[in-house]
């Protein structure tokens, strides 16, 4: 019988343990951080490298600066854009890509006239509509 009170006892004070015990609570934190810093805007996707001249379209600039894409996009909620995912490593390209920081040159910017985009996205990366 001592035995029995004393396994009683034992599965009771378990019980109070753990009945008293706080509750955890998850939290996810992500932290973005600045974006990059590229003469001719940044891949949409990690690690966010610098894209080349001719990546993106002339619609994804204002003036000279880059509205931004993935999670630093800025523009409206309805923007379109057009890309040449061909200047795009995930689709084989191996090409040159400017550091960040790098000013952009001028002459290298590409017009409506002469950009060869044959992708449409919105600002978060999301492919929209094929050319």
């Amino acid at each position: 019988m001592r035995g029995f009170t004393f396994l009683m006892l034992t599965a009771v004070a378990g019980i109070g343990l753990t009945v008293t015990a706080p509750k955890a609570q998850a939290q996810v934190g992500v932290e973005i951080g600045v974006a990059p810093e590229c003469p001719y805007g940044y891949y949409d996707v990690a690690p966010y490298n610098c894209a080349p001249t001719g990546y993106y379209g002339p619609e994804w600039f204002n003036g000279d600066g880059f509205i931004g894409a993935g999670p630093w996009f800025h523009g409206a909620s309805e923007f379109q854009g057009h890309v040449n995912n061909r200047l795009h490593p995930d689709h084989g390209y191996k090409g040159p890509t400017p550091q960040r920081g790098e000013k952009a040159e001028p002459a290298k910017r590409v017009d409506s006239a002469h950009f060869k985009g044959n992708e449409v996205r919105d600002g978060r990366g999301h492919v929209t509509a094929k050319r």
